[in-house]
Formats: structure tokens, sequence, C-alpha cells
């Protein structure tokens, strides 16, 4: 199968890509999914995984993440062959404050606008057009909402705050816990996100649409994060209590999996402790 991940120089993408051993279509690669002329690459290729967004959450970038996540998402979608395969990496995020409803977050989860940013409201617009050109085109599609997704560094890009955790354990830099390390979150390593992948693409499935993070075998706070950082390294953080940051929306998150379980047959095989082990 021949596979192309939009974004695969990126902080996930480049461990997708190698995973997959899968083609890059990103900036660094010299193409850009907002330019018509590079995603008509897409029609050579069995299976995309869209992971390329603009992940700016402030106001003033509101209309550069729209245009790249919304009209780059139309473009690659308005060039899939009939059959192929396209998994649109999208996030946990378009639940908004309505996921603190519940102990383990599943797909019923409510979407409505609740002051979400342009980024996640972007990602559910993006959702409905993967939906549509699905149908319309008759191409395989799978939406994967994901939830905490952490990868190894890499050059050039910005990791998520997992890696910036361990990357200030690495350097015995202090960094500053959101909610004083209180909140609950569950996490899963890109290697099992990449496998989940492939669930869907040697599936029979047609359509999906799936929540996807380590459950409630991979959740823990921050606080407890942490700890297993410091268990897992051999290092000692240096966590700053004298400042604090305004703990997140929703305070706790943790993915219910079960669909993804039942009709993929897939699950995380990554224990957490493992995947952090690769961060150090």
């Amino acid at each position: 199968m021949k596979i192309l991940v939009t974004g695969g120089s990126g902080y996930l993408g480049i461990h997708v890509r190698k995973y997959l051993n899968a083609d890059d279509l990103s900036r660094r690669a010299g193409f850009d999914i907002l330019d018509e002329n590079d995603v008509r690459m897409v029609r050579d290729y069995d299976a995309v995984i869209h992971l390329a967004a603009q992940l700016d959450k402030l106001p003033e970038a509101a209309d550069l993440v729209f245009k790249t996540n919304v009209e780059g998402t139309l473009n690659l979608l308005r060039q899939m062959r009939k059959d192929s395969v396209f998994i649109f990496a999208s996030t946990k995020d378009v639940y908004g404050p309505f996921a603190d409803n519940f102990r383990e977050v599943p797909e019923k989860c409510p979407t409505s606008y609740a002051s979400q940013s342009a980024l996640e409201w972007s990602k559910l617009i993006a959702e409905r057009y993967v939906e549509y050109y699905a149908q319309a085109n008759g191409f395989r599609a799978c939406i994967l909402r994901m939830s905490t997704v952490f990868a190894p560094q890499s050059d050039g890009n910005v990791s998520n705050f997992v890696g910036h955790y361990a990357d200030a354990i690495n350097k015995g830099e202090p960094f500053i816990l959101p909610g004083d390390g209180s909140p609950t979150r569950d996490f899963l390593h890109v290697d099992d996100f990449s496998a989940a992948c492939v669930s869907f693409t040697e599936s029979i499935i047609r359509r999906g649409l799936y929540n996807i993070g380590g459950g409630t075998a991979n959740a823990l706070t921050l606080n407890g994060l942490i700890s297993l950082m410091e268990e897992v390294s051999g290092l000692q953080a240096s966590v700053d209590k004298s400042a604090s940051i305004d703990p997140p929306r929703p305070l706790n998150y943790v993915t219910d999996i079960k669909l993804i379980s039942q009709e993929l047959g897939w699950g995380p095989k990554i224990s957490l402790a493992e995947g952090l082990k690769s961060l150090f």
C-alpha cells in the first residue's frame, strides 16, 4: 500500500511517516496543502494520513487557521481516488467544556460551540467535509479525535506539553504545572496512533469516527505524570510551585476507547511508562 502523510515532517508526522514507511507532503518537503497543484499528488496514493494543520489558538490567527485547516483539507479531499483511504487527525478539544460531564469521554459528547478557539472549530468543520466528500466520491474515511498523543523530540519541531516537561527534566530546568498538577489526562504514544491508522486501512469499514487516546489504563494527573517521568528517567523534576497557571478546560479528560476497540480491534500496546522512556 502506498501511503502519504501530510505534515510528515512535524512533531507527530515524522514518526507516523517512519512507522508506515510513507511519503511526506509538507512545506519542509517542498509541498503545501494550500497549493492545488501540489495536492494533486494525492491521486497517486492508496491512503492519506492528514496531520498537517495550523495549530495556533490565538484569536488573531483565526483566519489562517480556518484557511489551512478547512481549505487545506478540502483541497486534499477533492483529489482522493475512489476506494482509497483518508484518515483525518482531529482533536478531543472539539468537545470543549462538555467533556467535563463524562468520566470517560465518548463520541456522543456534545460538540456545540462553547467558546472553542478557531483551531477546534476548524477541525470540527473539516470533519463534516471529510464525511461529505467520502460519501460523494466513494472513498473510505476515518476521523480520529486525538487525546494527548506524544512522541520523542525531533529537530525543528515543537512538542506538546508531555515533551515540554520531559525536555525540562532532561535539562534540569524549572517548569510550572497548570492547576497545581491536579488535572488528569490520558496519554498515547505516537506508535500506537500509527497502529490505529493501520487498523482502519486494513479493515472493511467505510466510515469511522473515533475518540483515540490511552484510555483509563494510561491516565494520570499531571503530578502523577511527572512522578512517572522521574521514575523512568532516574532524573529529578524541578516543578516551580511558587507560580501558578490556570487549570485547563476541561479540567479532566480520559478517552472512552470502547468504540474504536470494538470496531477496529485496536487498543494501546505501549504502556505509559514504556512510552515515556523514549523521551529521555
